[in-house]
């Protein structure tokens, strides 16, 4: 099964909403084009920082209906799957199946810590209920408590076709590399999941990144891809280095309500997480502010 599609800079949009915590539909269209006109490869719907854990099958299927509608087939559209019972799951990755995405991104369950073999049934049934549609994997062990294994990776990317790759966000440059390095000979394609690990993820062989901040500053990521891609090493490792102190800022706030108050930071009214989660505190809005200064970004506050 064709993988190629599956590369660059993947933020996973944020979702704006208003006082009522529905989606803001204008806010939302809007951000699409921020992040199409400034140089992304696609777009995850649902992702951790999309905050889809607060949301209905109803919630997500609106979004994912405005999102599909409005890239057009500019780019990319990926579904991340997250709900804990494997039904679920089935249902949530087929109705985007139906609704066209690209590929269907599902993240281990969390709260639970399954066997192997659970864990093997539960993402093998997802992958069989897509049949033809393209399913990647995402690892998030610092969310769900627990890791996906190389075994694990590489028996479902070698019995499954449609199973075509992964983003790992295990912050363990030896386990990305290792993903890469035994799934080479079916296509399997990887992508990092720290920011942070951009360029040495692409240095041992990703494909690129999901990454948070290209909500927000998508240049600049977008740039270390680009620049690393077209041989410039230095100046991809030089943004690198400009983005991870704007990324490291985000750790003071509470999961995940940096990455809207960053965007409010630079105009680009995401507005407020979904309760219970709150803006930062003003201590820690002055080091993002700080954070964005230092690198180059002039503050235009949400008004």
């Amino acid at each position: 099964m064709d993988s190629s599609f599956f590369k660059g800079i993947v933020p996973p949009i944020a979702t704006p909403i208003d006082e009522d915590e529905r989606v803001d539909e204008e806010r939302l269209r809007s951000h699409i084009d921020y992040m199409i006109d400034h140089g992304i490869s696609g777009i995850l719907a649902f992702g951790s920082n999309s905050e889809f854990y607060m949301m209905d099958k109803d919630e997500q299927e609106g979004i994912l209906k405005i999102i599909i509608d409005h890239v057009k087939g500019r780019v990319p559209v990926y579904m991340g799957v997250g709900a804990i019972r494997t039904r679920k799951c089935i249902e949530l990755a087929l109705m985007g199946k139906k609704m066209g995405v690209d590929a269907v991104s599902v993240l281990q369950p969390m709260f639970l810590k399954p066997s192997f073999d659970e864990l093997y049934t539960h993402l093998k049934s997802i992958a069989e209920a897509l049949g033809d549609t393209p399913m990647l994997l995402y690892n998030n062990p610092g969310r769900t408590g627990y890791a996906m294994t190389q075994d694990l990776v590489y028996r479902l990317s070698h019995e499954r076709e449609n199973v075509i790759g992964m983003k790992d966000s295990s912050g363990d440059i030896t386990q990305l590399e290792e993903f890469i390095r035994r799934n080479r000979d079916v296509s399997f394609r990887v992508m990092c999941g720290k920011d942070t690990m951009i360029y040495p993820s692409l240095a041992v062989g990703a494909v690129g990144a999901v990454c948070c901040t290209a909500n927000f500053v998508p240049d600049l990521v977008c740039s270390i891809y680009d620049m690393f891609i077209s041989g410039d090493l230095k100046g991809a490792l030089d943004a690198q280095f400009r983005l991870n102190p704007i990324r490291l800022q985000m750790d003071k706030s509470s999961f995940p309500v940096a990455m809207k108050d960053y965007g409010n930071l630079l105009g680009r009214r995401l507005g407020r997480p979904f309760l219970p989660s709150k803006p930062s505190t003003e201590e820690q809005i002055e080091g993002l502010k700080k954070a964005l200064i230092d690198n180059g970004y002039e503050i235009k506050e949400e008004k």
